[in-house]
């Protein structure tokens, strides 16, 4: 058995759904053998994820979306770093109810990857999602070694809205390891950085954009590309990731990846399927957006191709069982079967997924 999970966000991480599932199932089969790969695909929780799988945590001091300072991790193994831009930029770094979508910056997430550099890093994979940011990773460059200047020759301030000043990109100070190390970008979204699916458009609002936000940022992202001479760059698939440091990242020789296909490939996911009769894989909500890049599509993709039965736990069900079987997912149980109670299912998460897991063993190992 392998359980291959993601998180079930804002009520357990991936580990701990690892851990629920395999105390339910051993529940009814104490003997049952239980492999634990906690997955990721490229957002929030892919650093733990690595960690999980047998990489070294790394913590630095970096700074945060509003420019203090917070402590983030990376992992590292045998030269190949895991990098989180939420654990530096995330909107998991923003004090409850705040946002900022005008001036938050990537500038962490820039000190996060050189850190991985300078700790002998020579692959890295750079997972983005869940950021506070909408800067087209000027941040992230800066930190790397890129100067952006106004028309006075002062230094660009933080943030989306200042790309509007940007008048001259001096990006011969950028830190020439990072032509030397294989570097991709891992993201389940391959929105263009600018236009009606650009970073702003599509996930401003999610970090306190209003419309005319919105518009603002996405102009200033536009003539920020412009600046670069990368319109085609802007327009390729990741640009627009996480607020455009996709962008930042392709500018600097990154190769876009779908984030849990690269996950999967770092954390040995195919070895550990060969191991396996029955894999079962999951997030919080399954839904529509479950089909388009995030972990469990992946795990099932990957388990169908191998002709390993997958079956799923989610906190809600939004699939109708076809969909699901198209996804190669035989069945999916939700803790709201058990539940129907969802602030109850967020809070006690843990006991009622030990139960939905007693049900799965029930029904396919008994």
């Amino acid at each position: 058995m392998l359980v291959a999970a993601d998180k079930f966000k804002g009520s357990l991480t991936a580990v701990q759904v690892a851990e629920r599932v395999t105390a339910g199932l051993r529940t009814v089969r104490p003997d049952l053998q239980v492999e634990a790969l906690p997955v990721a695909d490229g957002g929030d929780g892919t650093v733990a994820a690595a960690v999980a799988a047998g990489f070294e945590r790394h913590e630095v001091r970096v700074c945060g979306p509003l420019g203090d300072e917070v402590t983030a991790a990376y992992a590292l193994r045998d030269g190949t770093a895991v990098v989180e831009m939420a654990e530096a930029s995330g909107l998991q770094r923003l004090p409850e109810g705040v946002f900022a979508p005008l001036t938050a910056s990537t500038y962490g997430s820039g000190e996060l990857l050189r850190a991985a550099l300078d700790a002998g890093a020579r692959s890295i994979v750079f997972g983005v999602g869940g950021s506070a940011t909408t800067d087209g990773g000027a941040g992230m460059l800066a930190a790397l070694g890129a100067r952006f200047l106004t028309a006075s020759g002062e230094p660009v301030g933080p943030g989306g809205a200042a790309l509007a000043e940007v008048a001259t990109a001096d990006l011969s100070g950028l830190d020439p390891r990072l032509r030397s190390v294989e570097f991709v970008l891992a993201s389940d979204v391959d929105n263009p950085l600018t236009g009606a699916k650009g970073a702003a458009a599509v996930y401003g609002p999610q970090k306190g954009a209003s419309p005319e936000d919105v518009e603002r940022l996405d102009a200033a992202l536009g003539h920020f590309a412009k600046v670069l001479d990368a319109a085609g760059l802007a327009a390729s698939p990741g640009a627009g990731a996480a607020g455009g440091i996709g962008f930042g990242a392709l500018l600097v020789g990154a190769r876009f990846r779908p984030g849990i296909e690269v996950m999967l490939d770092v954390l040995g996911f195919a070895a550990a399927l060969e191991r396996a009769d029955l894999v079962i894989t999951g997030e919080g909500s399954l839904d529509e957006q479950t089909l388009h890049g995030k972990a469990p599509a992946g795990v099932a993709a990957a388990a169908r191709a191998a002709g390993k039965d997958v079956i799923a736990v989610c906190g809600r069900l939004a699939l109708a069982p076809e969909v699901l079987g198209r996804a190669g997912i035989r069945r999916a149980y939700a803790l709201t079967d058990v539940e129907p109670d969802v602030a109850v299912c967020i809070a006690d998460a843990g006991p009622i997924l030990e139960r939905t897991a007693e049900r799965i063993a029930h029904d396919y190992l008994t």
